[in-house]
């Protein structure tokens, strides 16, 4: 019996729903997604238990449970999504979509300042636009399976990746240190990245500057 505790890395299977409509706002399980035809994608998804990569309230209750078993739970808004916050709903200028090419529409959803936004109403020059998150407010239920137990500091890297970086880079392990070998113009996002990525990981996190010739072997690998 493997037990998970706090700091580990794990693969977890879920399925979040609302808990007033009992639909599915976002899943990872194939036979869920091949059963109800969902446009959502079957890959695994990998968090470090205690280290927000996750809604809080399922960082929690994913400590001290068993892997290979199925769980289940119900989280208010503050453990899931946020309340909703009256003060993120805002007026804005017409002309400010328009000189970034945008025309909004009532229900539209887009990226806003680096957040999701929705656009509520659009009169008089002016468009009212909500800056919470979609699914700030809701009562939500997860179905989760802790699929396996990660060991290898390479997987553990690689997950990271996918959570801060969303891309892979080529990277070393050495002496509780990884080095990431980037182009130039990509070591000041490494570093920016470092200290979250390290807390989490326990290990220093470098950036190296590759050559044109690293590059190719690189895009060649790919």
């Amino acid at each position: 019996m493997v037990v998970v505790q706090n700091s580990d890395f794990v693969e977890i299977e879920f399925t979040g729903k609302f808990k007033d409509t009992n639909e599915i706002f976002d899943t990872n399980s194939k036979p869920e997604i091949d059963k109800k035809k969902l446009n959502f994608e079957a890959k695994s998804y990998v968090i470090c238990v205690g280290k927000g990569m996750s809604i809080k309230g399922l960082d929690r209750d994913i400590e001290g449970k068993e892997i290979g078993k199925e769980y289940s739970a119900e989280f208010s808004p503050e453990d899931a999504f946020g309340k909703r916050n009256p003060s993120l709903v805002r007026m804005i200028p017409l002309k400010f979509f328009i000189e970034q090419k945008i025309m909004p529409q009532k229900g539209m959803q887009l990226s806003l300042d680096g957040a999701i936004v929705k656009v509520i109403s659009v009169s008089s020059g002016r468009v009212l636009v909500d800056f919470n998150n979609p699914l700030a407010g809701r009562e939500v239920l997860y179905t989760y399976k802790l699929v396996r137990k990660l060991e290898d500091v390479k997987e553990k890297v690689n997950s990271l990746q996918d959570f801060f970086f969303k891309k892979r880079f080529d990277f070393d392990v050495k002496d509780k240190e990884v080095t990431f070998k980037v182009e130039e113009n990509l070591k000041r996002f490494i570093e920016m990245m470092a200290k979250p990525f390290a807390d989490i990981l326990g290990m220093k996190i470098k950036a190296e500057a590759i050559t044109k010739k690293e590059e190719v072997k690189q895009e060649e690998k790919k």
